[in-house]
């Protein structure tokens, strides 16, 4: 009778803790993150860019697959 030969172990990515932590996946399953520029240098901008800024928004289509992957844990 032969051996079976084995199967290589699948290694799982893990979840990048500190990108979880900082965005949310809507029940669609688009990511929501916060918006970047809020703090820094903030006298220079004007009160509604700063009003803006503060309120969450759906990550870029361009940057979708590589948040996913951060997650993928």
């Amino acid at each position: 009778m032969k051996a079976k030969a084995k199967k290589p172990k699948k290694i799982k990515m893990k979840t990048k803790k500190t990108f979880a932590k900082r965005s949310k996946v809507t029940g669609s399953g688009k990511l929501k993150v916060q918006h970047n520029y809020v703090s820094h240098f903030a006298a220079n901008k004007s009160h509604k860019q700063k009003m803006h800024l503060k309120k969450s928004t759906v990550s870029a289509d361009s940057d979708f697959k590589r948040d996913r992957q951060l997650l993928q844990g």
